[in-house]
């Protein structure tokens, strides 16, 4: 398989067909570390994320890649794969949306991005910086992470999910989870046929993941 040409849409479509899925919504899970990202003078940089895929689409988008042992992946063995996904999550706004002071604040491209391979778990985890276009001098600094569409559905990692890194004395930073859904919803986007949309009135923002920092 050419790797060049496997976009992050493409291992999904396929992912969709080899599970053979029968609800639609979500198709992919992550389990997620993040980190506010500050300078030594004290703006911020970036949000530092740490996705861990779920073991079926781990499976999946690693089928065909080469590799020196059998059941491991380096990470050398993984970068090709790394940056197609990155390239094809700016499509998706990284799936993050930041706002300072109440301003919605645009990211670059991501830096520093890589994938690791748990052979134990077998399950992938990206990890990447993704960086504000300028760094922000804000005393509140607020960011989502969730898709619109909830095809992938994220969820904050049960221990220390999100960190300060290099936050100036004072700051105190607040997580919050998104609320249960309802069984008549979940039954709802379990109809959603496999290459169905969501409805018009529902949208994935309901089910952010939501990260609060307010400095002195």
């Amino acid at each position: 398989m050419n790797r060049g040409l496997l976009t992050l849409v493409a291992i999904l479509a396929g992912l969709l067909i080899a599970a053979g899925a029968a609800h639609a919504h979500p198709h992919v899970w992550v389990k997620m570390k993040s980190a506010v990202v500050y300078g030594p003078d004290g703006a911020v940089i970036g949000v530092r994320h740490a996705w861990t895929f779920d073991d079926m689409y781990s499976a999946f988008a690693t089928q065909g890649l080469d590799q020196k042992v059998k059941g491991q992946f380096t990470r050398e063995e993984l970068q090709p794969l790394a940056q197609v996904n990155v390239e094809s999550l700016k499509e998706y706004a990284f799936f993050t949306f930041a706002k300072a002071d109440g301003k919605s604040t645009p990211f670059a491209e991501p830096v520093d991005y890589h994938l690791e391979y748990n052979a134990q778990d077998t399950v992938l985890t990206l990890f990447f910086l993704l960086p504000f276009k300028a760094p922000v001098r804000a005393k509140a600094v607020n960011f989502e992470v969730y898709d619109p569409t909830y095809f992938v559905d994220f969820a904050w990692a049960e221990k220390d999910p999100v960190a300060l890194t290099g936050a100036p004395a004072g700051c105190q930073l607040r997580v919050a989870k998104p609320p249960p859904m309802s069984a008549a919803l979940a039954k709802r986007l379990a109809d959603i046929p496999v290459d169905g949309q969501v409805p018009d009135d529902f949208s994935g923002a309901q089910f952010s993941n939501k990260v609060s920092v307010k400095c002195p």
